[in-house]
């Protein structure tokens, strides 16, 4: 898979912003498609604590069935610090690594982040997702920015999240009475679409299949401790 340059990442934190504010203006919600979708991809990243390493692991599944297909881990040294609304510069290097050892070319991309639920409309899973030219999803376990009404207890119960009176994202509970997760948009996705393909990718626990297997190997990869390897692994599951 192709990696687009659009901007450096070596940038002081005011220059991460105004790339943000600039690149946000490329994320379009697409028309309504009739696109097949065959792989979905999903990304997560561990960290090293005590030290500046980061893991990055891609694990693709077929759709709808969720059978893993493939899987890729890389992982480098962070150079960017942690600060809320600018993580896309920490994290998106070591996934887009991640991305490009890919043999099978995924249809859409989750990541356990936010996308169009961001202060300056360009999370995590937008900016992968421009970079990579592939239509994504955000994902996330808390709320960045926004509010939403009270939701409903029952797994299935959703409600829309508000930002500057502009709709952002739907919160989903995914298993009864457990806390709801965050979905929003992120590159050449439509909120109906994003919410149907979650809704496809959850099975018995509140994170969706694809992402808990890529939190998982995360883990276990950085658990390993082969720091010394810069490209772990990659391949198709047989």
């Amino acid at each position: 898979m192709r990696i687009r340059q659009l901007h450096e990442w070596d940038l002081s934190v005011e220059e991460a912003i105004e790339t943000q504010r600039r690149l946000a203006d490329r994320i379009r919600v697409p028309a309504p498609s009739k696109r097949k979708i065959r792989r979905i991809a999903a990304g997560d990243i561990s960290y090293d604590r005590g030290s500046d390493r980061i893991w990055a692991a891609i694990v693709v599944f077929s759709y709808p069935e969720i059978e893993q297909l493939e899987i890729a881990l890389h992982t480098c040294r962070v150079h960017f610090p942690y600060i809320p609304g600018l993580l896309s510069f920490r994290e998106a290097p070591p996934l887009l690594d991640g991305l490009a050892q890919l043999v099978t070319q995924p249809d859409v991309l989750l990541l356990d982040a936010h996308g169009l639920a961001h202060p300056r409309r360009f999370g995590l899973a937008c900016h992968i997702g421009l970079l990579a030219s592939l239509p994504s999803i955000g994902c996330a376990k808390s709320l960045l920015v926004g509010e939403h009404a009270r939701l409903g207890s029952r797994r299935g119960s959703t409600t829309p999240i508000y930002y500057n009176r502009r709709k952002i994202g739907i919160a989903l509970r995914t298993r009864n009475r457990v806390r709801p997760v965050y979905v929003s948009c992120g590159y050449k996705m439509r909120l109906s679409e994003a919410l149907a393909i979650i809704h496809t990718c959850t099975g018995p626990f509140r994170i969706p299949t694809p992402l808990r297997a890529a939190h998982n190997l995360a883990n276990r990869a950085r658990q390993m401790g082969s720091i010394h390897i810069e490209k772990v692994t990659s391949g198709l599951i047989t």
